[in-house]
């Protein structure tokens, strides 16, 4: 097998590595997000409210249409997840989480971070090495 050969291999296997971790990743959170009775659409929502937020900033985080951002604050107000509060601009609202809400979010962080792929696979220097490679990787390029 030439060099070319060798490279398209190599890189073929790590992009599949990488393709089964995010998708071992993106199963285990559902499986904990759904254990907690939330789906992963509204859980994913939830862990992104740190703080006040208008629901396009939102829309833009979860990489969604705005409109769809409406349904969904409403259905995370249904749950008592969040309210909707006024932002400087009382045009806009923004989302913030109920004290329900911000104790279902520390739940489900707390939850993912125990049962994390990476931290039950990888010792404190593993992770230490991976992190500035993966950073490297996911780098924007100038």
């Amino acid at each position: 097998m030439g060099n070319r050969e060798t490279r398209v291999e190599e890189a073929r296997r790590l992009s599949q590595m990488f393709i089964d971790i995010s998708a071992k990743s993106k199963s285990d959170f559902a499986d904990v997000v759904g254990s907690l009775g939330l789906p992963v659409h509204l859980a994913r929502a939830v862990l992104m409210l740190t703080k006040p937020a208008p629901m396009r900033d939102l829309a833009e985080r979860l990489a969604c249409d705005r409109s769809y951002i409406t349904n969904l604050a409403d259905q995370l107000e249904e749950r008592g997840l969040v309210c909707r509060v006024p932002g400087s601009d009382r045009r806009v609202k923004l989302l913030q989480l109920t004290p329900a809400g911000v104790e279902l979010r520390d739940e489900i962080s707390a939850t993912v971070a125990e049962r994390a792929l990476v931290l039950r696979r990888l010792t404190a220097a593993e992770r230490k090495t991976l992190s500035p490679l993966l950073e490297k990787l996911l780098r924007v390029e100038d």
